[in-house]
């Protein structure tokens, strides 16, 4: 067994699909992986009560961010603070990887 919990998602999406799963919970924070095919988005949208943080770690992905789009390489960080709007596109023809951290947990 790994310790390394992204070694687990080994997820091929097609054209226009995003997969994504949970790597960990706990009772104050969320950690998911999404796969993005080529042309694939993860929607904007925000969380009031939460800072997310994603990681790059395959591929290039466009981050939104209210009003800016930024092309972010693996590796790579993006800082969302609460109530920012986010979201990625992929505009590549590759596969794009990326984790998302929530904390803490909406409610917490």
């Amino acid at each position: 067994m790994t310790l390394n919990r992204l070694s687990e998602f080994d997820a091929e999406p097609e054209e226009g699909e995003v997969i994504d799963g949970e790597l960990a919970v706990t009772d104050d924070v969320l950690v998911k992986a999404f796969a993005l095919g080529p042309d694939a988005t993860i929607d904007p949208h925000e969380h009031d009560d939460a800072t997310n943080v994603f990681h790059v770690v395959r591929g290039e992905v466009t981050v939104q961010q209210e009003d800016r789009e930024e092309a972010i390489a693996a590796p790579g960080v993006v800082l969302n603070e609460r109530g920012q709007a986010h979201g990625a596109h992929n505009h590549t023809d590759g596969v794009v990887v990326l984790t998302a951290s929530l904390c803490p947990l909406p409610g917490q």
